[in-house]
This record gives C-alpha cells, sequence and structure tokens, in this order.
C-alpha cells in the first residue's frame, strides 16, 4: 500500500482539468518518471509557484469538479511519480477519481462545509496529514491545531488502494 501521510498542498480552485495536471504535450513521454517535472506546469492560481509549492508535499486538498477534462491515467501518474498519493476535494471527474483507485491511490470526495473548514483553518500554513486508512479518518496538524476527519470510500475502492491498484488487485483476485 503506498504512503497517505504528509505535508498538504492547497489548490484553493475548482475544476482544475487533466490538461492542467499533466500538460497533452508531455503526453508522447513513454515512462511515468518524464512526466515528473511537468506536474501542474500549466496550473492557474493567483500566488500559486509550481517551482516552490510542489516540492515535499505528498497530498492536495482542493475544491470541486478535481481531475475535468481529457480521461487519461497520465493525470494520476503525474501525481504519482511525484509522491503525491492522495487527493481530497469536494468531488472528482468520474474517470480521474477510479483512475486514482485503479493506480492504488485515493481520491476521497469530502463535503464543502468539511473542505471550507479544512481550508479556513490550515490554509497558508505548513499542514500534513495523517491518514489512519483501517479506521477511514484523517488527522490535520499544523502549529498545534488539530483536525480529524472521517472519510468513506467503498470496500471496492479499500481493496484496490490495499493491493496497491487494480493489476495487483486482478492477479490476486481473478488468477
Amino acid at each position: 500500500m503506498k504512503n497517505f501521510n504528509g505535508k498538504v498542498l492547497f489548490l484553493d480552485r475548482s475544476d482544475i482539468n487533466t490538461d492542467e495536471i499533466i500538460p497533452a504535450k508531455y503526453l508522447t513521454e513513454n515512462s511515468k518518471e518524464a512526466l515528473k517535472p511537468y506536474l501542474l506546469e500549466d496550473l492557474k492560481l493567483e500566488g500559486f509557484n509550481v517551482e516552490n509549492d510542489i516540492a515535499d508535499k505528498e497530498v492536495i486538498v482542493t475544491r470541486e469538479n478535481f481531475g475535468c477534462g481529457s480521461s487519461r491515467e497520465h493525470a494520476p501518474w503525474a501525481l504519482e511519480v511525484n509522491d503525491i498519493n492522495i487527493v481530497l476535494a469536494e468531488n472528482f471527474a468520474r474517470i480521474f477519481r477510479q483512475n486514482m483507485f485503479n493506480c492504488g491511490m485515493m481520491a476521497v470526495q469530502l463535503d464543502r462545509d468539511t473542505i471550507d473548514k479544512i481550508f479556513t483553518t490550515f490554509k497558508g500554513k505548513e499542514t500534513v496529514v495523517k491518514t489512519d486508512f483501517q479506521n477511514s479518518q484523517f488527522t490535520f496538524t499544523s502549529n498545534g491545531q488539530s483536525m480529524d476527519i472521517s472519510f468513506e470510500i467503498s470496500s471496492y475502492d479499500k481493496s484496490l488502494v490495499e493491493a496497491g491498484g487494480w493489476v495487483d488487485y486482478a492477479d490476486t483476485n481473478y488468477s
């Protein structure tokens, strides 16, 4: 199972599409590693600096409709190769969300009030998330502040995460 703990990258915008996650001009690259330097290269977000803001982040917290646009696995791959295995948002484009789980990663939907509370409490601060996968709970911490948030994912998606993704899940369950 992948790591679902780490420092948070706050992307305070809705409708971040797959072309902003990984620009289409890099889709000819023939390895996940080749995608690494281009993550969020075309993201337009006030105050966001791609060269400084992504470094050492492992969790994204964002708004609604994350991963909209083209339905390609390259967007989750670009996150994965940058050690970002979890995105928390109000909701996701359906195919992006399933591609995340198929890669053994997590795209977790939280209600708008919870996302608002996370942004209000932690945005602009160095924040860390710890994930208790078995008990379906996140713990956000920053400068002595702490917040526990419960989450739900389907038993099937949980199985994909535990297996490390669809391929390993299929090898175990359909051999």
